[in-house]
């Protein structure tokens, strides 16, 4: 699955039903050697992205529980 086609779906925490932020707008930890992501960084915001961070929330590609058409579903809790 290439970057362009899951750039832009909801992520969602599968246990909170919560939405965690938007693919597009985290960062990527991308394995040099593979070119395969390994985990992105989700920037949690205050005021709808106008306030300052709070924290980070890192989801690594084992997390990942469904990849559909318009979200990833993913358990922050799955080690």
């Amino acid at each position: 699955m290439r970057l362009s086609e899951i750039s832009g779906k909801e992520i969602i925490d599968y246990d909170k039903g919560e939405r965690l932020g938007v693919l597009g707008q985290t960062d990527l930890v991308i394995d040099e050697e593979t070119g395969k992501i390994e985990s992105f960084i989700i920037p949690s915001m205050k005021w709808f992205g106008l306030g300052k961070k709070e924290k980070e929330v890192t989801v690594y590609w084992r997390q990942i529980i469904k990849i559909g058409a318009d979200m990833i579903i993913i358990d922050v809790d799955k080690e």
